[in-house]
């Protein structure tokens, strides 16, 4: 007799055959001689440049390089006007040039801050950080003094590219007071910048020599080396108050501190070079076309630090040499005719430059920066 079971058994289906992972990978793969696969490499990684491009070159990177060429269009309009005024006017007068922008600073911003209400208005801002505000509006007018002065001892090339030391100053200060942080990259690019800028003092002084005049550009230099140390000093508390504080605010006070400061030293150190300017309409257009530039970059240049850092703003400024290189050249007839020491520089401080822009080597401030700010402020 059958047992029942065995039917059942019969009719069960044969269990299905394993897949054959060797030719399903095979038939996958594209054929030999094909070059579908170093086609999907090549076509990934040109998507992965362009998505890159994309990244590097959005709009508010666009935006903060526009900003910032303007800015250096109003540095050479200052050079320009500043080297006017020495050279062809005799008017030695940076006090007075000074003077004049920190009064359409104080008429603007500082009267902004005395109709306001409140912890924002002029004399709750002075109870709490005056003494700051006042040492702040002293390194600034003491900034602009020494860069203006050496206008009349050396070139207008020579200012602009000297005055690149600011850069690596700013780096400096923001690694230690805004806890900002760099890679050794940028550090190896400050090296290099420093090693252009002596290149070019050196070219200063032997070119200076050869004239007669060695000492002169060598003080030119020198006073265009402490301006811009000042410069730097001022640039990174402006992005602290900017940042911690409000625009308004740093421009109001840098007017009040800084029309009061120079007032005093004008009358003190200026008020006979005043009195032997030929004045004539060309004259009060000049002041006014540098009133008019400095006014400019210092009500722009805080909306440009805010976007991106005085670092930044910094770098971007550098393009401020080439214009005044062109202006020198074509404008002031300067020729061409330095030691090899000199052709040194612009290789050096283009390398440097390079270096420190480099990547998306800065990282962010540190969060400290914030209870730290608010502790300093009380």
């Amino acid at each position: 007799m059958i047992p029942p079971e065995q039917p059942q058994q019969q009719l069960q289906p044969p269990p299905p055959a394993p897949p054959n992972h060797v030719v399903t990978t095979i038939e996958n793969l594209p054929a030999e001689g094909s070059g579908g696969g170093s086609g999907s490499l090549s076509a990934s990684s040109r998507a992965g440049v362009r998505q890159r491009i994309r990244k590097v070159l959005n709009r508010e990177m666009l935006i903060s390089v526009a900003l910032g060429q303007v800015l250096s269009l109003l540095i050479c309009g200052i050079g320009l006007t500043s080297k006017y005024l020495s050279e062809d006017f005799h008017a030695n007068t940076p006090v007075f040039q000074s003077f004049l922008n920190y009064i359409l600073l104080f008429l603007v911003y500082t009267t902004t801050l005395a109709v306001r209400q409140g912890e924002e208005n002029l004399l709750a801002i002075l109870r709490r950080r005056w003494w700051k505000y006042m040492i702040l509006g002293l390194i600034d007018l003491e900034a602009n003094y020494l860069v203006v002065k050496a206008y009349q001892y050396t070139t207008l090339t020579s200012i602009q590219l000297l005055d690149c030391f600011v850069i690596p100053v700013v780096i400096l200060l923001s690694w230690f007071f805004l806890l900002i942080r760099y890679k050794a990259v940028h550090f190896i690019g400050i090296v290099v910048c420093i090693l252009g800028m002596g290149c070019m003092v050196g070219a200063d002084v032997l070119v200076g020599r050869h004239q007669g005049a060695g000492e002169n550009k060598l003080v030119g230099d020198l006073l265009v080396l402490g301006g811009a140390t000042l410069y730097g000093i001022s640039n990174v508390w402006e992005e602290y108050i900017i940042r911690t504080l409000s625009r308004v605010e740093f421009l109001g006070m840098i007017g009040l501190f800084g029309a009061f400061f120079s007032g005093i030293q004008l009358a003190i150190m200026e008020h006979k070079e005043l009195l032997k300017v030929p004045w004539d309409w060309q004259i009060g257009l000049l002041y006014v076309g540098f009133s008019a530039c400095m006014f400019g970059l210092y009500s722009f240049m805080p909306v440009v630090i805010k976007k991106t850092s005085a670092t930044s703003v910094n770098l971007s400024l550098l393009t401020a040499d080439l214009y005044s290189l062109f202006c020198g050249l074509f404008l002031f007839h300067y020729k061409h005719e330095e030691p090899k020491v000199a052709r040194r520089q612009p290789q050096l401080s283009l390398h440097g430059i390079f270096v420190l822009s480099s990547g998306r080597s800065v990282l962010l401030s540190d969060p400290k920066i914030l209870r730290s700010t608010e502790q300093r402020l009380q």
